[in-house]
């Protein structure tokens, strides 16, 4: 497998829109944990496959070519209101959080 090319930071930001920050690649408030690059080159397959943007490579031309990122299917979705019973057997309700951000996380045994 031939290995992707290394590109400027600033080259990369620049054609993406994405910033690369400590705490991985933003956009907006949206930010995707990656880590951190080598100096100050990114390698494109490492970065493409984080973000889900697509990367097609032509050998016999030496071209490469990122595709955008997947638009923003969940970014600024509104999920359902529902209640569940709390820890002290009250009512919980999701809604009691909007206009913060929230992290659901369903687990099963099974």
């Amino acid at each position: 497998m031939t290995s992707a090319p290394l590109v400027p930071v600033a080259e990369f930001e620049r054609q993406t829109g994405w910033e690369l920050k400590p705490e991985g690649a933003c956009r907006g408030s949206l930010c995707i944990p990656l880590p951190a690059p080598a100096g100050d080159q990114v390698d494109l397959r490492s970065v493409a496959g984080k973000l889900g943007m697509p990367l097609l490579h032509e050998p016999e031309a030496g071209l490469w070519s990122m595709g955008p990122a997947p638009g923003p299917v969940l970014e600024g979705a509104v999920a359902p209101d529902f209640t569940l019973p709390d820890w002290r057997g009250g009512d919980f309700r999701l809604a009691s959080l909007r206009g913060r951000k929230v992290l659901i996380l369903a687990w099963a045994p099974w």
